[in-house]
């Protein structure tokens, strides 16, 4: 719909052509008339007229050919043409009154259009797929995030079009689809040739980037309510984060591994607490050696937030014989997709039993810390939590083995009383 202009309604004079009079009239500008192509100008006479208008010399109107100039009449503060005699102001004040009143009604015409072009443009937004959106939002808010990050983006969209069989517009989108969105992410199969269905906390995610998502477009107006503030997301549930003992790291460290490569980092990633894909992209210009201590300076992939950290000899001794700053320190270290046969097989050679992954190499780091006796304000920074309560995880693990512990030493005499 096209958006009209405003119009404005001013009161002027027209000359009489034999005598020294002038006609009141009102006059509208620019008016919008069904079947014109142009704005139209609109006047209106009010069978009004005087003779005492008090001209502005310094504002000429026009200039005829003769070059008799004609002037503009003064006004006051209010608009109101100035006259001298008391008939000629009160008509003045009456053609005023007329005018605020064509202004209101042609005001109230420019609101309700004004509603109507929000209307059409909602209506139009309304028919606009939210899951394209979704994705434009993705690429554009996390151009610079890890390659997890945007792919949980891209899953969450998958699993948006499965729902949806393939489109979803703004104007499907309330509160009874958000929730019927949650529950069927609660039940998803896998896909991809995998069976199962999601994990609670995958699905948990996800929605949360859907919720995300309706904020953003809520803010961008495709939405006229913030229903993301209105939907309760799937609330996390506390997973097992698997760990080793030194024992355990101690038997990978005498075993051989097919890819010595995967070795080194994984331990590497067990003394210091690094996740896969920091160790990937490790250079040596981001390792130093200042007064005897090994540290690290770096970004970290997942938050981008910028590392300083000291890690052990031991830990430096895992990165191999230096090189070209540039190089990478674990060169040809396989993305995590080709890492799990070989990782499994090692672990298996070491006599470990437990389900390992290399995301629990910097579990067992965070575990062994806590249980050594290192606070957990220290630890979190040392992982690069943003929010010590990522951490806080760990120290349940080391709770419960304290709780173990606790019933480890059992004295016979009082076992029998029991």
């Amino acid at each position: 719909m096209k958006q009209l202009a405003k119009t404005k309604v001013t009161v002027r004079l027209r000359k009489a052509e034999d005598r020294n009079e002038w006609y009141v009239y009102i006059e509208s500008y620019p008016v919008e008339i069904s079947g014109k192509k142009t704005p139209q100008r609109i006047r209106e006479y009010l069978n009004r007229s005087i003779t005492t208008v008090e001209w502005d010399k310094k504002r000429t109107a026009r200039t005829d050919a003769a070059g008799s100039k004609s002037y503009k009449p003064k006004r006051n503060d209010n608009g109101i043409i100035i006259c001298r005699s008391e008939s000629d102001r009160e008509i003045m004040l009456y053609a005023d009154g007329v005018r605020k009143i064509r202004q209101k009604d042609y005001d109230n015409i420019n609101l309700y259009s004004d509603a109507e072009n929000l209307m059409a443009e909602q209506k139009e937004k309304g028919k606009e797929d939210f899951i394209k959106y979704l994705s434009a939002v993705a690429a554009k808010r996390h151009v610079r995030s890890s390659k997890s990050i945007q792919f949980t983006w891209e899953r969450a969209g998958e699993f948006l079009k499965n729902y949806s069989k393939g489109t979803l517009m703004f104007s499907q989108i309330d509160n009874r689809m958000a929730e019927d969105f949650k529950l069927f992410l609660l039940g998803a199969p896998l896909g991809g040739g995998k069976k199962g269905i999601l994990s609670h906390n995958t699905a948990a995610r996800y929605f949360s980037i859907f919720k995300a998502a309706l904020k953003q477009a809520f803010i961008d107006g495709y939405l006229t309510v913030d229903l993301s503030s209105k939907i309760k997301g799937i609330p996390d549930q506390e997973s097992r984060r698997e760990y080793m003992t030194i024992k355990e790291l101690n038997a990978l460290a005498e075993t051989p591994c097919e890819k010595d490569v995967l070795k080194r980092a994984a331990l590497f990633s067990a003394l210091t607490g690094l996740r896969h894909s920091d160790i990937q992209k490790l250079r040596w210009k981001e390792i130093s050696l200042e007064d005897g201590m090994v540290k690290l300076h770096f970004t970290q992939k997942k938050t981008r937030g910028v590392e300083y950290m000291p890690i052990s000899r031991q830990a430096f001794q895992l990165c191999g014989e230096p090189r070209l700053s540039g190089q990478l320190v674990f060169e040809d270290l396989p993305d995590p997709s080709w890492i799990s046969r070989p990782l499994k097989k090692w672990v298996v050679s070491a006599g470990i039993k437990k389900n390992i992954t290399f995301h629990c190499f910097r579990h067992t780091f965070a575990t062994l810390q806590l249980s050594s006796g290192t606070d957990i304000y220290t630890v979190s920074k040392m992982l690069g939590h943003t929010n010590v309560k990522t951490t806080q995880i760990y120290a349940k693990v080391v709770d419960e083995k304290k709780n173990k512990a606790s019933e480890a030493i059992q004295l016979v005499s009082l076992k029998k009383k029991e």
